[in-house]
């Protein structure tokens, strides 16, 4: 068991997204206030910085509203209290949170809830929101609105709302959730024989027909991203079951709620098929959970769903709270990183939820950012978008000025997105030692500059130093080096 505890250099991954989630939906920024709330998300994003996350998936867009300027949906409550009142003082907490982010050298991810339109505990919408504007576009369910998936009007609105989002911010992704149909709730219908009739398609089975409403909407999501900007990364976080085994022969041996029957959401189709750049299923149970145990859904995922990067979406509290089978001295932590280091297929994790892991339960941050998280990693590679390094760094060399002894460099000529070079990592090799840019313990930075300052001593210590250039998909030019005496 002390080998897990131990995790070497050579054990962390170069590439991985390392997300955590921030979610607006719970109420906790709701009334807050701007500077509450500015001040509450800098000490999140500082801590989860030295944690070691490069990715944050942030919740703009909880029940057809919106955590940024829209001229399409109104401000959400749970910013204002109200929805449909701004701000005050005024901010755009998206655009504000890409800075920060941005500063961080993290990646912001836009989290959308795409269907649904009102949340149970919402009383009153705004004037503007689309359930007053256009009432029979929505379905009430369970206490909640939701926008109907059958009629192809809401299809085109929801990808009107993310081509808004995409054209105007610079976001590095776009992100949707498990609501798609709603989830099942007892003696309660979804309202839409009718629909169904009238709209069929010539498909005969009704829950075929709402597979099929989801996936022409996936489809038209993900290219409506990609043709506006083609670099920013359409993930998808589907519930932790596709199917259990006894509804299908590839299903997982498990015993729950199902993303293919119950909310009819095919997400094997959706990787296969190219619709969406990743996928975090919520695999948040434990290991040796009766229905749905953590070990079986890991591996099935990583079986059935590896031709889009697979991450697996982890929950923070359930992992520390519950004891490691092997060894119940200890929580279940190291043990799950230990599956994701045996599973190729596996690209990194994102947390549920973001203050969690900054609250370090279970000393569960403390253990990322001096273990498992505790070297930089760049982010997992993605071809199908883009696969072509950009051109080296040019003129590498060690000049003394006011502030000290800095590395400075020029960024590479490019010409297009997909060529451009946008950050830098920065390496370190002592003396004697092999220059080997796959080990991430070598990274000193990664950083958008054109310098880097050097820690100088004395002048008598001899290093090699190591720049890349990374384009908006992170892919990694050639190395330059250059030999300085520290």
């Amino acid at each position: 068991m002390a080998l897990l505890f131990t995790m070497t250099a050579s054990a962390q991954m170069k590439r991985e997204m390392r997300g955590a989630w921030i979610q607006c939906v719970n109420g906790q920024f709701q009334g807050m206030g701007t500077q509450k709330m500015q001040q509450t998300l800098t000490y999140q994003l500082d801590e989860l910085q030295k944690d070691g996350v490069n990715v944050i998936i942030f919740q703009v867009r909880p029940e057809c509203d919106a955590l940024y300027e829209s001229k399409i949906e109104p401000w959400s409550r749970f910013l204002t209290g109200r929805q449909g009142v701004a701000p005050s003082p005024y901010w755009d907490p998206l655009q504000w949170m890409i800075n920060e982010c941005h500063k961080r050298n993290m990646e912001l991810h836009a989290w959308i809830n795409p269907y649904r339109a009102k949340t149970k505990t919402t009383k009153q919408l705004a004037k503007n929101h689309i359930a007053v504007r256009k009432p029979m576009s929505c379905f009430s369910y369970d206490n909640q609105f939701i926008l109907n998936p059958g009629i192809p009007e809401n299809r085109n609105y929801i990808c009107e709302v993310v081509k808004d989002i995409v054209s105007r911010y610079d976001v590095d992704g776009i992100h949707m959730d498990d609501y798609f149909y709603p989830y099942p709730a007892k003696g309660e219908t979804i309202p839409d024989d009718e629909l169904f009739h009238d709209y069929s398609n010539g498909i005969r089975n009704q829950n075929d027909w709402r597979r099929y409403n989801v996936n022409l909407f996936i489809e038209q999501f993900y290219k409506t991203v990609h043709e506006t900007k083609p670099w920013v990364k359409v993930g998808i976080s589907p519930f932790g079951i596709y199917r259990n085994k006894k509804s299908s022969p590839i299903g997982s041996n498990t015993n729950g709620l199902q993303n293919y029957d119950d909310l009819y959401a095919d997400i094997l189709l959706w990787v296969n098929n190219g619709w969406l750049d990743y996928c975090v299923p919520q695999i948040y149970w434990e290991i040796g959970n009766r229905a749905a145990d953590y070990d079986t859904l890991i591996k099935w995922w990583s079986q059935y769903a590896s031709a889009r990067p697979l991450v697996i979406g982890e929950d923070v509290e359930r992992t520390v709270k519950n004891a490691d089978p092997q060894n119940p001295n200890t929580h279940q932590l190291a043990a799950k990183m230990e599956l994701h280091r045996q599973l190729p297929a596996v690209k990194g994790s994102v947390l549920w939820y973001a203050k969690a892991a900054v609250d370090n339960i279970g000393n569960y941050g403390t253990l990322l950012r001096q273990r498992y998280w505790k070297y930089p990693a760049l982010q997992p590679s993605m071809p199908f978008i883009d696969g072509k390094a950009p051109k080296k760094v040019k003129k590498l060399k060690p000049l003394w000025t006011e502030g000290g002894y800095v590395l400075f460099w020029t960024a590479p000529k490019g010409n297009n997105w997909n060529d451009e070079a946008v950050k830098y990592v920065v390496y370190r090799f002592a003396a004697g030692e092999k220059v080997n840019t796959e080990d991430p313990s070598k990274i000193c930075c990664i950083t958008a500059q054109t310098y880097y300052k050097l820690p100088y001593k004395n002048g008598q210590e001899k290093y090699t130093y190591v720049v890349t250039a990374l384009d908006r998909l992170q892919n990694e030019s050639k190395a330059v080096k250059k030999k300085i005496k520290l």
